[in-house]
């Protein structure tokens, strides 16, 4: 199961794992010099669609004492057979590089390339071209000060063009965290696959441009070798591109949407239509009568279904037998949108969630914080269920702050999934997908246009409606992994929708209604497309 999942979504090696790639690589009989070689040769490549004349230039390759070093030499011996005047500043004595950096030293220095111990001063260089070479993804911990005070050295040279090799020197693999700087890079060349903390919204202004490049790790290490975090980005959308042979409304799945009271209808309304422009085939609302009106709001598409209520506007503890056939009868369920958080509500849910038989259930907005204040509801949570919190819930969910969250969000991320059994959706920027025992997703898009209140109603109800149609076509909700891929497809077309509204609204000012209208156009615009360089986040 975890290679079907693996197909949807490119890995993201912690630096561990891709440290165990390299060595079940070399095990299998791939000498590590040829590793580096193809590093090297992938390099040049990239360099090449940025300076693709690089006779004369000068270029100066900062070396570090691992292997991100050898890459470096290895691209210098490279740079000299195209014509550039390429400059090694390397920060140990040569004697210190061992094994395959050694040996790319020896061949290098045989071929000519000019090699310089680093000194502080690096302004006499001035090059048109630098390569980081210095720290690779293994690094970890905060910098020495002596490569601190390089790493400052080198973002104060303003070289027109700055290639990070793997991932700018200073930034640490995971979190994507400058520890404390990193250089500040125009472009990064990363080997095989992307790294999570390449990905992370908050590296983009140190990595520029993230290219990925194969450098020749068997696929049978990759699939022997399963990675903690896959990356959800457009490309895990094209299964929902095909459309079933002779379908009809039932072959797209039923979700039944459970919010909006009198006075926060609005947020059901997002959930529901939502669910309609994901694929649904059917949906329906269901809450107090006088909530209806709001969540219907003139959309025929929309059913409903009035609970009923002493007064019109609570929600009953007893949930009637028609109810409980239409929550069995349902593919998947949506709770939470415009609820509230009275008693009322709290009884309810408590009701819902001893239905037996329940589909799988999305829980967001006031459901989770309804769940927060009461663990034994919490417990309830199976792993057919989505949980969906923004930083304030997850904190409310965790006890502890919204802004220790984002501090550490995986972390979060892997305490959230620790409390249930079921899929945890940490949103934000970098919205984050996990289950226990289970890999990580990570969707890696910042959208402004995201930022707007009723873009989580769209997320939930986007995610009911691909559980819906999912659920019918695999006829097995059970599958490993099923859920949670789900799930992180739902991210990525509710995180393109918002970037497809930015053509329109580039400064903001979009509504969360223009965001649920725009899913199948986004599902259209990037799963339906050719793969291309700017687009491909793995290699070809």
């Amino acid at each position: 199961m975890l290679d079907s999942f693996a197909r949807c979504f490119p890995p993201l090696p912690l630096p561990r794992e891709m440290h165990l790639w390299d060595a079940h690589a070399m095990s299998l009989g791939l000498p590590e010099e040829i590793l580096m070689e193809n590093a090297a040769h992938a390099a040049l490549d990239v360099l090449k669609t940025y300076c693709p004349h690089l006779t004369g230039q000068n270029i100066l390759l900062l070396m570090g004492g691992g292997n991100n070093g050898g890459d470096a030499v290895c691209l210098a011996r490279l740079l000299l057979d195209a014509g550039a005047r390429p400059q090694v500043l390397h920060t140990h004595p040569l004697s210190h590089y061992k094994g395959a950096s050694g040996k790319h030293v020896r061949i290098a220095r045989s071929c000519g390339v000019p090699f310089q111990r680093y000194t502080a001063d690096l302004q006499k260089y001035q090059p048109d071209i630098l390569i980081d070479g210095l720290l690779g993804t293994g690094f970890h911990g905060a910098l020495r000060p002596d490569m601190l005070q390089l790493i400052r050295a080198v973002n104060a040279l303003n070289v027109p063009l700055v290639l990070a090799l793997d991932i700018p020197s200073g930034l640490h693999g995971v979190s994507g965290k400058p520890m404390p700087d990193a250089v500040q890079a125009t472009a990064t060349v990363t080997f095989q696959a992307a790294k999570p903390g390449l990905l992370m919204p908050d590296a983009a202004f140190r990595t520029g441009h993230v290219h990925v490049r194969d450098i020749g790790i068997p696929a049978q290490t990759r699939s022997e070798a399963p990675c903690s975090v896959y990356l959800a980005d457009g490309h895990c959308l094209y299964p929902l591109t095909q459309c079933k042979p002779q379908a009809f409304k039932n072959s797209y799945g039923h979700v039944l949407i459970v919010g909006g009271v009198c006075g926060l209808g609005g947020a059901a309304h997002l959930a529901a239509r939502a669910a309609v422009r994901s694929g649904a085939g059917l949906v329906t609302a269901a809450a107090p009568a006088s909530g209806l009106p709001d969540i219907k709001n003139g959309w025929a598409e929309i059913m409903t279904f009035a609970l009923p209520s002493d007064t019109g506007n609570k929600w009953p503890e007893v949930l009637s037998r028609e109810f409980i056939t239409r929550v069995q009868r349902s593919t998947s369920l949506v709770v939470g949108p415009g609820m509230g958080r009275s008693e009322d509500a709290l009884a309810f849910l408590a009701a819902l969630l001893d239905v037996p038989h329940r589909p799988p259930t999305v829980f967001d907005a006031d459901a989770l914080m309804l769940l927060a204040q009461s663990p034994r509801l919490l417990a309830r949570i199976t792993a057919k269920d989505v949980l969906t919190p923004h930083p304030g819930e997850a904190a409310a969910l965790l006890g502890c702050r919204a802004s220790d969250v984002q501090l550490e969000r995986m972390e979060a991320l892997q305490r959230l999934c620790a409390l249930i059994p079921g899929v945890v959706v940490l949103k934000g920027a970098g919205t984050l997908v996990g289950q226990k025992q289970a890999p990580a997703l990570l969707c890696p898009y910042d959208i402004p246009q995201l930022s707007i209140a009723g873009a989580g109603d769209v997320l939930a109800g986007c995610l009911g409606g691909l559980l819906a149609r999912n659920t019918v076509a695999e006829q097995d909700d059970a599958t490993a992994h099923a859920i949670l891929r789900h799930a992180g497809q739902a991210v990525a077309l509710h995180a393109l929708a918002g970037k497809h509204l930015g053509k329109h609204w580039p400064m903001r000012g979009n509504t969360p209604s223009e965001l649920a209208d725009s899913l199948p156009v986004a599902l259209a615009a990037y799963a339906l497309q050719l793969p291309t360089e700017d687009t491909l986040p793995w290699p070809r």
